[in-house]
């Protein structure tokens, strides 16, 4: 299955400014693979050293030359290697996380010599070092589970996938293809778009199958819990873990979580859940200007899962029973939709970003509000609203409009795309006058474009 990240670790491989890289990602969503996949595509000789299955290796790197580290390299693993013809992997890097600081040395004493880094607890140990990191010496490629468009490509849909790549709002979605479009993305939220379960689902179409490898990969993060052994009690990590899919589109309460333990190790788990990269954190911020960080309130936080598959899996829904239901926003409360454009949104940034999750709020009593998402849109503020269908009221949408002074909006359904104004009035007679581009699920990986395309038609049809 190829990867969307394939083309950007190209054309980090030609660059003339290249640095080492660290690949970030959770365990088992494909950067070993990556990594192999540039090597052999690139006819690359790769020099690949797994620190997990050996240790030892870590002792070729006591020099800080990276010629002699070279030197060593090659004759621990009986290779003959040509820097500008090779890639030097250092996988499950976590085991040996101090060897970060010699990437430096690899970026100024050895620049032909393409270095990539990678682990599956990498950000864990990041957050925690007590190295010192080569900041503007290396740079990060950040690899989340299978967009719905590599979905696509992967189940032999590259048509269908070319068709919503290039779709604009001037043309009328056939409901043949909306139809066909909708069954994919039923099948993407039971799936997901871990590497393994896709890979499974393409050529098998067992969801027997798909149901075990969903199982295999959430014991084997809670194995790692026993790497975390010491800091904090797996039993707390389990909790937050099980608790997750049941809270989704909601804000979390530790309670839920466990009602007979303080909310402090629960905290602590959800922390090393989120540095791990098995879940994300939706963060309630204010949205009154950009970054989007700048005005968190973590006190409101809510939750998502890293795979929307594996969020399947532990609530126990199959595939037979989300094609027997007609509106996703339906599944769980909503709180599966949300999960799912969580996900995908997480999943349409550059490579080099590293993806973060906000919503927002307004907790003043009698006037609630909220905005299920709110993303950065070159230098605008975009809230995005998850729906069902074409109806549902949009009240919290029209509050955040008119509080922020915002001309874009966007709701995310199952029903064609569309786009036109809104116009209506609040309890109080005040008009609100926004456009509002509305999203079918399967149209998320192209929300940057339409709404640059959005703009584009917006200016010209006001011009004329």
């Amino acid at each position: 299955m190829k990867r969307d990240r394939t083309s950007f670790l190209g054309n980090w491989l030609h660059s003339n400014a290249r640095k080492p890289l660290v690949i970030r990602g959770a365990r088992q969503v494909g950067k070993t693979w990556l990594i192999r996949d540039l090597a052999d595509s690139q006819a690359r000789q790769l020099i690949e050293l797994n620190f997990e299955k050996r240790p030892d290796l870590e002792s070729l790197f006591s020099s800080n030359d990276p010629k002699e580290i070279v030197i060593n390299i090659a004759a621990a693993t009986r290779n003959k290697i040509e820097p500008t013809k090779a890639i030097l992997f250092l996988d499950e890097i976590q085991a040996a996380p101090h060897l970060l600081e010699k990437l430096r040395w690899f970026a100024e004493d050895m620049p032909e010599l393409p270095v990539i880094a990678a682990g599956s607890l990498l950000d864990l140990t990041l957050a925690k070092h007590e190295f010192s990191m080569p900041v503007g010496r290396i740079g990060y490629l950040y690899l989340e589970p299978l967009s719905f468009e590599e979905f696509l490509s992967a189940l032999g849909e590259p048509e269908l996938r070319t068709y919503l790549q290039n779709y604009d709002w001037s043309l009328t979605i056939p409901t043949a293809i909306h139809t066909k479009s909708m069954m994919l993305l039923k099948e993407y939220l039971v799936i997901g778009g871990m590497p393994a379960a896709v890979l499974s689902w393409s050529t098998e179409k067992d969801p027997d199958a798909i149901n075990q490898i969903h199982f295999d990969l959430l014991t084997t993060y809670r194995d790692d819990f026993a790497k975390y052994s010491g800091r904090l009690s797996i039993d707390r990590l389990k909790d937050i873990m099980n608790s997750i899919p049941r809270q989704l589109g909601k804000k979390f309460v530790f309670k839920d979580a466990n009602s007979e333990v303080s909310s402090t190790p629960l905290k602590q788990a959800l922390e090393l859940l989120s540095e791990s990269r098995v879940c994300s954190p939706v963060v309630a911020t204010k949205a009154n200007g950009l970054p989007l960080g700048a005005e968190v309130d973590t006190k409101f936080s809510k939750v998502i899962m890293l795979d929307c598959g594996l969020s399947c899996a532990s609530l126990g829904l199959s595939l037979h029973q989300l094609t027997s239901v007609s509106e996703i926003s339906l599944i769980n409360s909503g709180g599966m939709a949300e999960q799912l454009v969580g996900q995908i949104l997480r999943t349409v940034l550059p490579a080099y970003i590293s993806p973060s999750l906000y919503y927002w709020q307004r907790g003043k009593k009698g006037a609630e509000a909220e905005i299920d998402y709110v993303i950065q849109h070159e230098d605008q503020i975009i809230p995005i609203e998850v729906k069902a269908g074409t109806t549902g009221t949009l009240r919290s949408l029209h509050q955040f409009m008119k509080e922020k002074k915002k001309s874009i909006a966007v709701r995310v359904n199952s029903d064609i795309p569309r786009l036109g104004p809104v116009q209506v009035k609040d309890s109080f007679g005040t008009s609100i006058e926004y456009t509002l581009l509305s999203l079918p699920f399967y149209l998320l990986g192209q929300l940057h474009r339409l709404i640059k395309s959005a703009e584009n038609r917006t200016q010209t049809t006001v011009g004329n």
